[in-house]
């Protein structure tokens, strides 16, 4: 038993030994460490360049027509023959579909012949009223003569005065079935649907059809709906903050994910004078001239406003920025080369990945990778491309 306590005692006393070994060791290791100083940081920079810089607002909507509009039939009937379909261009004034007009024709052709009727009642109207002047003439000569009485007279008179209200009455007859005969061939007419528009655009395109050869149409069911492809209008929506910087007739760049690479060009055509007080957003048109065809109504596109520019700016590398201590800044290479100092900048202009410098002036090169690791008079190195700015310190 003493044998085993004392072994054991000199088995703790080792133990504590070579932890107060250790702790010496890692202490003076860390003193040594210290006063050798801190390895240089591997880091990247960019130099800090004199340029001009645009500043662009960026929205996002859709394509429309300038103009649309659904052909309709105007009245109720079988569609019995569709000229054209979807894609097809149409010109003004072009044929596009016929109705059914059995019944119009009928209706016309009656017409017709009531006028005919009419003109004929009028024809016999005034060949009776000349008869009856006739016979008036001649009454009154022999009134001088005393031949005929004056009863006689007054009848012949008053049988002209009749024959003329029938006349007129002939002739309102007439009148009225020539506005029936007119009425006829305007529902004749409402049969053949025809491309008419107003605007300046002698062709449009057919972007949907609703109804097919034997459809039973009712008055103003659409048949067909035209669409101007030449220009288009993009439709986006500006916030507060960019709203106030957009002008009617400012250039505009476009974008499709349909079309990638292509930049397409246009101008702000219109400025909502309201906001959506759910969003907080205006609407603004752009007109596109789209002269090919190219673009296409109900694609989503990305467009670009330039809404400020300056030339000659300072223009650093957006990577560079960084918020150290609470504020915004770059770490630039101090005069020295070998240490970085942190410099907090008022910065202006974005456009991509550059930012344009307003204060203070700036010059010489600021990091752009390894910013992370650094503080005042930290030195530094240059990073070689494959390596990963890390901080060494020596061991």
């Amino acid at each position: 038993m003493l044998k085993n306590g004392l072994a054991a005692a000199l088995i703790i006393v080792a133990v504590g030994l070579f932890l107060w070994w250790q702790q010496a060791d890692e202490t003076s290791s860390t003193r040594s460490g210290s006063q050798g100083g801190q390895r240089p940081v591997a880091v990247q920079t960019a130099p800090v360049e004199r340029d001009s810089i645009a500043g662009w607002a960026v929205f996002t909507g859709s394509l429309t027509p300038a103009a649309q509009f659904d052909l309709a039939a105007r009245t109720a009937g079988r569609l019995e023959e569709l000229l054209i379909d979807i894609g097809d261009e149409v010109e003004q004034g072009q044929l596009i579909a016929r109705l059914d007009d059995e019944e119009e024709i009928q209706q016309l052709e009656q017409a017709r012949a009531e006028l005919a009727v009419a003109r004929a009642r009028k024809a016999e109207s005034e060949a009776a009223l000349d008869a009856a002047r006739r016979a008036l003439t001649r009454t009154r000569e022999l009134r001088e003569q005393r031949v005929a009485s004056q009863s006689e007279l007054e009848a012949a008179e008053t049988e002209v005065r009749a024959e003329q209200a029938r006349v007129q009455l002939a002739e309102s007859q007439v009148h009225q079935q020539e506005a029936a005969v007119r009425a006829a061939e305007i529902r004749l007419s409402y049969t053949s649907l025809s491309a008419r528009w107003q605007g300046d655009d002698a062709v449009r395109v057919v972007g949907e059809r609703y109804a097919d050869e034997g459809t039973l149409l009712q008055a103003n069911d659409p048949v067909l709906s035209l669409v101007a492809m030449n220009p288009l209008r993009g439709i986006v929506f500006a916030a507060e903050r960019d709203y106030a910087r957009l002008r009617i007739g400012q250039a505009v760049e476009l974008r499709s994910d349909a079309m990638p690479g292509r930049v397409f060009e246009g101008e702000v055509a219109r400025l909502a004078p309201l906001f959506r007080e759910d969003s907080r957003q205006a609407q603004v048109e752009i007109r596109v001239p789209n002269p090919d065809a190219e673009l296409k109504p109900g694609m989503f596109i990305r467009a670009r406003v330039r809404i400020d520019s300056r030339d000659d700016a300072t223009i650093i590398p957006l990577d560079a920025v960084i918020s150290h201590g609470g504020e915004s800044g770059v770490f630039r290479v101090a005069d020295d080369g070998e240490t970085a100092e942190f410099i907090p900048l008022q910065l202006g202009i974005r456009d991509g990945g550059r930012v344009e410098v307003l204060e203070p002036e700036l010059s010489g090169r600021v990091v752009i990778l390894g910013q992370h690791l650094l503080s005042d008079g930290v030195p530094i190195r240059p990073a070689d491309e494959d390596e990963a700015p890390v901080m060494e310190l020596d061991q």
